[in-house]
């Protein structure tokens, strides 16, 4: 039901300021809305995902608290992700949370937004392994 009169919002502040219509930003909104996962950034080191879970829970049911670490050294990389059950809890958590404090560091919250496919770039790569000269 929020979501709809969220919708509904949008759709008439977007008719009424111009009559270009913002698709994109429009479509990107409704996926957001939609969302139950949310995007935190900022956290201290000292957050693991218990922690997380439990600063979150307030607002509903946590289906997931990830806390992203470094694969090598085991460390956080200071942000994280919360799943909630629904898009209602989410949006309160956002809401609430975004600038607030979680163990002395102000965290930000947003709607996280899905990877893109395909392969991602990064890491070492010796041309001896693909058929190159080697070192």
């Amino acid at each position: 039901m929020a979501l709809c009169n969220n919708l509904r919002n949008l759709l008439r502040q977007s008719a009424t300021q111009s009559r270009q219509a913002p698709a994109a930003s429009m479509l990107n909104y409704v996926r957001c809305m939609s969302s139950t996962k949310l995007f935190i950034g900022g956290l201290s080191y000292g957050v693991d995902e218990q922690s997380l879970r439990d600063a979150f829970s307030s607002f509903g049911d946590v289906v997931e608290a990830k806390v992203i670490t470094d694969r090598d050294t085991g460390r956080s990389k200071g942000f994280g992700f919360v799943n909630f059950n629904n898009v209602e809890s989410a949006g309160a958590a956002l809401s609430a949370m975004d600038g607030k404090e979680l163990n002395q560091r102000s965290i930000r919250v947003s709607y996280a937004n899905d990877r893109p496919a395909g392969p991602r770039s990064g890491g070492y790569r010796r041309d001896d392994d693909f058929g190159g000269p080697a070192f």
